[in-house]
């Protein structure tokens, strides 16, 4: 049986994987943008563009309003906020590596001063 928060994870992991929908995401991070907008600083089409905002809405990580002919989109984090707390799980792990690393070149600069 498939987890439906990990599941959720997965869809957000996958759209953040590709760099040009971490480039949006980071424009979206300063404000509300246009499609139009979005797709300004890229050498790609329209089409191309909006199946990127399709993944991007599809993992909840945008939403996407309707004014007039305007088709705004804004950042939506929260899917982040899931990211970032699946990776925090792993601190840990981090952490005593870079203790053992430390330690171990601590261990070599007392050989070294002792060697002089």
């Amino acid at each position: 049986m498939v987890n439906k928060d990990f599941d959720r994870l997965s869809t957000t992991l996958h759209a953040l994987s590709d760099p040009t929908r971490r480039a949006i995401l980071a424009r979206l991070a300063l404000g509300e943008s246009a499609v139009g907008e979005l797709a300004e600083p890229f050498d790609m089409t329209l089409p191309a563009i909006s199946k990127h905002l399709k993944v991007l809405e599809r993992a909840g990580l945008i939403a996407r309003g309707r004014e007039a002919q305007r088709r705004p989109c804004r950042l939506a984090a929260e899917p982040l906020r899931e990211v970032l707390e699946w990776v925090s799980d792993y601190r840990h792990f981090w952490d005593q590596r870079l203790d053992r690393l430390g330690a171990y070149l601590e261990k070599g600069q007392k050989r070294a001063r002792k060697r002089r």
